[in-house]
């Protein structure tokens, strides 16, 4: 297919480039004038060069910044399906467990006015917050049927070609799967010897890291193009002790 597709481009180019020939000795034969053809064709060979500067330096990069612009819109609609169905349930699962989730509620009181100073300086704080997840009080099988119940749904979307070029989501997602699956293969998941109490403490954390991080981004996204889901996570923000959903007047 792609042998024939190159053979018409260079079938299509033979044909202009006679057509133009054609063209220029049928204005020879009519006006007998060679001098205002050659004049005429160095003029165009000329403006050339400056077609290819504007086609490929110019044109082409503002097709490429849409382009890109596009794939990244896509990119964050995805994101933001995933915190509808896995990932917000999963975060208000962790800050109930995590012993220091106190010291991200006091930093992540969002509102209306917070800028760019403000998600930049909770991320990075977020680098340096201590995970500390008791997994003694975590229903481990709820969410293990839970992380099993969206398998089919994280799958379509690792399948997704979009989510390629964006590694951090992958990671995350990648850290989920792994979750699940080691959830999935344990029989019992209560009275567990603490050597794996400790082992799935480290798969949690992870995933939990990754999953706050790609959170903060994406309802960066949110404040800056969409404010109307903006106020849906301020609205549902699981590190807010007194959020809620219903409107209140200011």
């Amino acid at each position: 297919m792609k042998k024939k597709i190159i053979d018409w481009q260079i079938v299509f180019g033979i044909v202009l480039i006679l057509l133009s020939i054609i063209f220029y000795v049928l204005h020879y034969l009519i006006f007998r004038d060679p001098h205002h053809i050659f004049i005429y064709l160095l003029g165009d060979l000329a403006f050339v060069f400056i077609q290819v500067l504007l086609v490929s330096m110019v044109i082409e990069r503002l097709f490429q910044y849409r382009e890109t612009k596009e794939r990244l819109e896509k990119l964050n609609m995805l994101i933001g399906v995933f915190f509808s169905e896995v990932g917000h349930r999963l975060l208000v699962l962790y800050t109930k467990f995590d012993a220091n989730a106190g010291d991200i509620t006091k930093d992540i009181t969002l509102d209306g006015s917070w800028n760019d100073d403000d998600f930049k300086k909770f991320k990075a704080n977020l680098r340096f917050h201590n995970f500390k997840i008791d997994l003694e009080k975590i229903n481990l099988e709820e969410l293990r049927n839970f992380l099993y119940s969206k398998r089919e749904f994280m799958l379509r979307l690792l399948e997704n070609p979009i989510l390629l070029e964006h590694e951090r989501f992958t990671s995350l997602l990648w850290a989920v799967f792994h979750l699940a699956e080691e959830l999935h293969y344990r029989d019992r998941l209560k009275e567990l010897p603490r050597t794996d109490y400790e082992h799935l403490s480290k798969d949690i954390i992870r995933v939990y890291d990754l999953l706050l991080e790609e959170w903060i981004r994406y309802i960066e996204h949110l404040k800056e193009n969409y404010p109307y889901l903006y106020s849906l996570v301020l609205r549902t923000n699981p590190f807010d002790p007194n959020a809620t959903i219903e409107v209140k007047q200011n």
